[in-house]
C-alpha cells in the first residue's frame, strides 16, 4: 500500500496546483510521476464512491457537489454598464467544490475538437466587435495528447465512425456503450434525412479498464458523482495515480486566497485557508492554477499587489475578459411506446454533419446534436414535458409521458467578446470574506442564430424518427453556464493574451494557468476531452522548463 505523503505549509515544494478537476488533476499526476514534489489546493472536500447518492433534489437545487449560492454567491448583469445582482436561483457560474472537480458530475462526452476549431479566424476572417482569433497551436501539436486522455483516462468510442473525424494516431481503447433507445430513434431518424449519426464517444468505461469496473447502467450521470467508478473522472483516474508516486499530496478543503509573488516578481506559493479557516501560505517553486474558468480569473484578480495593482499576470488587461459558455438548444420528444431512458448513460449516438460554420447560413457558428436521456423523473415532473399540463387531474398524463420520451440537443458555438467577462464584485464577499465572482454575459446574435438553427435540425430528426410529439426548448439569452471558458486566454503576443502556448503566463515566469481558461475559441460544447489535452500537453513543457531551471 502506498504511503501518502504529507508536506508542511513551510516546506517550499516544486508545485502547488490549485485545483484538483480535470486538468489539475493531469497537472498533478504528470508532475509527480516526473518526479516533482506537488500538493494540490482543492476547496471542496474529498468524497469516496460509496458517498454519492442518486437524490435529484440534493444534486440539482441544493449544491449538493457543486458550489453554494449561499456561502459563495456571486453576481450576474448583462453589460458593464448595468448593476450586477445577486440571481434569485443560484450562482451564473455553476462547478463541482470536490476532489475531482467537475469530471465528478459532468455527462462525460468527449468529443475531439477539428482542425478547423483552432484556426478559424484565419479561414473565415474577422468578425465585427469580437475576439475571434486563431489559437497559437494547431490540431496536430494536440492529436497525441488527444489520444494520451483516451487511452489513460479511459474513454469508450469508435474511431472511424464519423465521416467528419478529425486524423487520430490510435483507435478508442474501449468499444462504445451499448446504444440505448434514444440512440436508435435518433439514428433511424437522422439517417432518413441522410445524415451521418455515429456511436459517442465517452469518457464512461464500456468494460472493465485500469482496474475500474464498466457502468451498471444506473442512469445517473449528468450531474451526478459515479458510485461505481466508471465514469473517467479525475478523483478515480488521475489523481490516484499522482499519490502512487509518493510524491504528491492533495490537500481536501484548502481554499486559494491569493498567490503570493517574492520581490522579483516570482511566484512563491499560495495562501489558503484550511478547514478550519485558518490561513496558511504554501510555498512552492512554481504554481500552476487549474481552478476552473471563473475561479482562475477570480483568484488572479484577487491577487492584485503592488506590481500588478489590476490583478497578478494581467498586464494585457484581459484576465476575466472573453467569457464563454457554449450555447445550445433542447428539443423533447415523446413516442409511441416506452423508451426507459432513466436507464444507463445519457448520450449513445450524436452527429456531427452541421459543425463547421456555413457562410450561407448568414451567421458564424455550428456543432453537434445528440440524442439523450435528458433529466431523470424528479426534474422532469417539476420543469420539462413542454406543454403538457403542469397541474391538477390531467398532471398524471404529464408523468405517464417519462418513460415514452427522450430528448435532442444541439451543442453549439460561443463566439468570445471582451464584455463578457468574469471581475470580482466591489462589494459582495463570501464566506470566507474574499470577494466574489461578478459575471457580465450577453450572447453574441450568431449564437442564438446558431442554437436555433440546430435546434430546427433536431425537429427534423425527431419528427423523421416517429415521434408522436415534439416540443422546443427556449433559445434564450444565457445568464450562466458550466461551461467556463475563455478568460485567460491563450496567444503568442502579451499584449492580447495572458498565457503563452505552454500556459506559462506572459507577466510571472514560474506562474501556469491550465484549465479551460486557456480556450480563445468555444469549440462546440464539449471542451473536457481538449481541457485534458492541453493539460497533459502542459504538463511536458512545465517538466521541461523545470529540469532546465527555467522556472
Amino acid at each position: 500500500m502506498v504511503s501518502v505523503r504529507r508536506y508542511q505549509p513551510s516546506e517550499t515544494v516544486d508545485f502547488v496546483v490549485v485545483g484538483s478537476g480535470a486538468s489539475g488533476g493531469v497537472i498533478a499526476r504528470e508532475l509527480s510521476q516526473a518526479g516533482f514534489s506537488v500538493v494540490v489546493l482543492e476547496q471542496g472536500p474529498r468524497l469516496t464512491a460509496r458517498d454519492f447518492e442518486h437524490d435529484e433534489l440534493k444534486y440539482w437545487v441544493l449544491s449538493g457537489i457543486t458550489n453554494d449560492p449561499v456561502t459563495s454567491p456571486q453576481t450576474f448583469r448583462k453589460d458593464p454598464a448595468g448593476t450586477a445582482a445577486r440571481r434569485p436561483t443560484g450562482n451564473s457560474l455553476v462547478y463541482a467544490r470536490i476532489v475531482g472537480g467537475s469530471s465528478n458530475h459532468f455527462t462525460a462526452n468527449y468529443w475531439r475538437f477539428r482542425e478547423r476549431d483552432f484556426h478559424e479566424r484565419s479561414v473565415l476572417g474577422a468578425i465585427a466587435g469580437t475576439g475571434f482569433a486563431d489559437w497559437p497551436i494547431r490540431y496536430a501539436e494536440l492529436e497525441p495528447y488527444y489520444t494520451k486522455v483516451e487511452w489513460q483516462v479511459g474513454v469508450s468510442g469508435l474511431a472511424g465512425a464519423s465521416p467528419f473525424d478529425p486524423p487520430r494516431s490510435k483507435p478508442y481503447p474501449m468499444p462504445p456503450l451499448p446504444v440505448k433507445s434514444s440512440g436508435v430513434l435518433f439514428e433511424r431518424g437522422a439517417r432518413k434525412l441522410g445524415l451521418h449519426p455515429f456511436p459517442a464517444p465517452m469518457a464512461i468505461a464500456s468494460q472493465p479498464f485500469r482496474g475500474r469496473q464498466a457502468c451498471v447502467h444506473c442512469g445517473f450521470c449528468m450531474g451526478f458523482g459515479c458510485e461505481a467508478m466508471a465514469k473517467s473522472s479525475a478523483l478515480y483516474t488521475m489523481i490516484p495515480e499522482a499519490e502512487a508516486t509518493g510524491r504528491c499530496e492533495i490537500r481536501p478543503e484548502s481554499y486559494a486566497i491569493r498567490v503570493e509573488l517574492d520581490p522579483r516578481g516570482r511566484a512563491k506559493g499560495v495562501a489558503y485557508f484550511d478547514r478550519e479557516r485558518r490561513e496558511h501560505l504554501q510555498k512552492a517553486r512554481a504554481v500552476v492554477v487549474s481552478a476552473n474558468g471563473g475561479e482562475t480569473p477570480r483568484l488572479l484578480l484577487n491577487s492584485a499587489c503592488g506590481r500588478f495593482p489590476g490583478g497578478l499576470a494581467n498586464s494585457s488587461g484581459l484576465v476575466g475578459k472573453y467569457l464563454m459558455f457554449n450555447q445550445g438548444a433542447a428539443v423533447h420528444a415523446v413516442f409511441e411506446h416506452e423508451l426507459n431512458e432513466y436507464k444507463s448513460v445519457q448520450v449513445t449516438r450524436i452527429l456531427h454533419d452541421f459543425y463547421d460554420t456555413d457562410p450561407k447560413r448568414g451567421f458564424y457558428g455550428g456543432g453537434g446534436i445528440d440524442a439523450r436521456m435528458g433529466p431523470q423523473p424528479a426534474l422532469w415532473a417539476l420543469a420539462s414535458g413542454g406543454d403538457l399540463p403542469r397541474w391538477g387531474a390531467d398532471y398524471k398524463s404529464r408523468l405517464e409521458a417519462f418513460p415514452r420520451s427522450m430528448a435532442s440537443t444541439g451543442h453549439c458555438t460561443s463566439l468570445a467578446l471582451e464584455t463578457n467577462s468574469v471581475s470580482i464584485d466591489p462589494v459582495l464577499k463570501d464566506a470566507w470574506g474574499i470577494p466574489a465572482i461578478r459575471v457580465t454575459y450577453k450572447d453574441h446574435p450568431d449564437d442564438l442564430a446558431t442554437a436555433r438553427f440546430l435546434q430546427d435540425r433536431s425537429v427534423e430528426i425527431m419528427q423523421a424518427a416517429g415521434a408522436l410529439q415534439v416540443w422546443r426548448g427556449a433559445v434564450r439569452e444565457q445568464t450562466g453556464g458550466v461551461h467556463l471558458l475563455g478568460t485567460c486566454r491563450m496567444g503568442d503576443d502579451p499584449a492580447t493574451s495572458v498565457i503563452d502556448k505552454y500556459h506559462r503566463t506572459h507577466d510571472v515566469p514560474n506562474l501556469f494557468l491550465c484549465d479551460g481558461s486557456s480556450f480563445v475559441t468555444s469549440g462546440r460544447g464539449q471542451p473536457t476531452m481538449t481541457i485534458q489535452a492541453l493539460a497533459f500537453r502542459a504538463a511536458d513543457h512545465i517538466s521541461r522548463f523545470a529540469r532546465r531551471h527555467e522556472i
